[in-house]
C-alpha cells in the first residue's frame, strides 16, 4: 500500500512540476497543424517523431506526427481517412490493447495517455502521466500499460483500466519511444537517448536489473520470440545492433541505409525491417543470415513506424507525410497508398 501511494505522489508532483500553467488547457483550433502552435506551448518542439498503430483486425490504421496536431484514423478497408482527432500537440506513440477494444496515445507536451474506444473513437480516460511522456508498451493481458518519460528520466508502470500508477522507476536518462517487453513479459527493455543505452527492467518488481550499452544514436529495438536477441537501430552509426541478451553484449552490427530508425521483426522473425530516414529507403535483414536480402525504395522518410500483417504477406510503411503504404512482402511492390 506504500509503495502505491508513493507512486501515484510521484506521478502527481512529475505532472505538476514539468507542466505550464497553461499547458493542459491549450486546444489547437481545428484543422491546424502543430507548426501552427506556438512553440511555448509545445513541451519538447525540438524532438520529432512519428507513430503508427494497427488494430488486430486490420482494419483500421492510427497515425501521427509529433509535428501536427491531429491524428488520422485509417479504413484500411476503403483506404480512405475515417476520422481526424483534434485537440494534441506533440503525439508520441499510439498502441493498441490486445483485444484491440482499445487504443492509446502519449502526447508529451499534454503530459497525458488518452484511451481511446476503437468503435466509437470516443476518449474514456486520461492518464496523467507528466510531459515529457514518450513511448509505451502494453502487457499481453492488457492490464499492464508502461511509459517512458523523457522529461523526468522515469518510467512509471500504470494500470490500463483505471490510469493509475503502481510505480514510477528512476534512474533512467531521457528514455523516449523504445520500450518493449520481452516475450513472456518479465523484462521491459528501455532505451535511454542520452548514454546510448538499453536499460532492463524486472516488471515483478519494477525495478532496474541491468543495462546494455555501445549504441550509437539508438533508435526503435524489436525483440525475437524466444527473449534471446535484441535488434537496435544505430542512426548514428547507419547501422542495426545484434544484441545477446544473456550475456548484455553487441555481438554483430549490420550496415544498412542511412539514419535507420526502425527495427522491426516479421511475425514469423526471420526476416528484419529497418526504415532509413536519410535516403528514403527500408533494409530488409534476413535474421539466419544477418545479412540484408533487399533494400526497398521509393519511399518518404520512412522511421521506426513499420507494422505487418498477421498473415505475414504484407508491410505497411508509414512515410513523412503521414501517408500509409502497404508493400507486397515477396516482391516489395506497392499494394496500396492510404492517404
Amino acid at each position: 500500500m506504500q509503495k502505491h501511494a508513493l507512486a501515484v505522489l510521484i506521478t502527481s508532483l512529475l505532472t505538476l512540476s514539468f507542466s505550464p500553467s497553461t499547458l493542459a488547457n491549450v486546444v489547437p483550433v481545428a484543422g491546424c497543424s502543430a507548426k501552427a502552435v506556438a512553440d511555448n506551448q509545445r513541451f519538447d518542439a525540438q524532438i520529432r517523431n512519428n507513430t503508427l498503430a494497427i488494430s488486430p483486425d486490420e482494419k483500421i490504421a492510427v497515425v501521427a506526427n509529433s509535428e501536427r496536431s491531429e491524428i488520422i484514423i485509417y479504413d484500411l478497408t476503403t483506404g480512405k481517412i475515417r476520422e481526424t482527432l483534434q485537440g494534441y500537440l506533440t503525439p508520441r506513440n499510439i498502441l493498441f490493447s490486445p483485444d484491440g477494444d482499445y487504443f492509446y496515445i502519449s502526447d508529451s507536451s499534454l503530459g497525458k495517455i488518452s484511451k481511446i474506444e476503437t468503435a466509437t473513437l470516443k476518449n474514456t480516460l486520461n492518464i496523467a502521466a507528466g510531459p515529457g511522456v514518450f513511448g509505451t508498451a502494453i502487457s499481453k493481458d492488457g492490464k499492464s500499460l508502461y511509459a517512458n518519460n523523457q522529461a523526468s528520466s522515469t518510467v512509471s508502470h500504470f494500470s490500463s483500466e483505471y490510469g493509475i500508477a503502481s510505480a514510477v522507476i528512476q534512474g533512467f536518462s531521457q528514455p523516449r519511444q523504445g520500450v518493449k517487453l520481452s516475450p513472456d513479459g518479465k523484462l521491459l527493455l528501455v532505451t535511454n537517448f542520452v548514454g546510448d543505452k538499453i536499460t532492463l527492467v524486472d516488471t515483478n518488481s519494477d525495478s532496474i536489473v541491468g543495462e546494455i550499452t555501445g549504441f550509437n544514436k539508438i533508435r526503435a529495438i524489436s525483440i525475437t520470440a524466444d527473449g534471446k536477441t535484441v535488434f537496435a537501430a544505430n542512426s548514428g552509426s547507419d547501422s542495426i545492433a545484434v544484441v545477446d541478451v544473456a550475456t548484455r553484449k553487441i555481438v554483430k552490427t549490420i550496415a544498412v541505409g542511412k539514419e535507420p530508425y526502425g527495427a522491426a521483426l516479421t511475425p514469423d522473425g526471420k526476416f528484419l525491417y529497418s526504415g532509413n530516414l536519410a535516403d528514403n529507403s527500408l533494409s530488409v535483414i534476413d535474421v539466419a543470415s544477418l545479412a540484408v536480402t533487399k533494400t526497398v525504395t521509393g519511399l518518404n522518410g520512412p522511421r521506426q513506424a513499420i507494422a505487418f500483417s498477421k498473415d505475414n504477406q504484407s508491410v505497411w510503411v508509414l512515410n513523412a507525410d503521414l501517408s500509409l503504404v502497404q508493400l507486397d512482402r515477396q516482391s516489395h511492390s506497392t499494394l496500396k497508398t492510404v492517404q
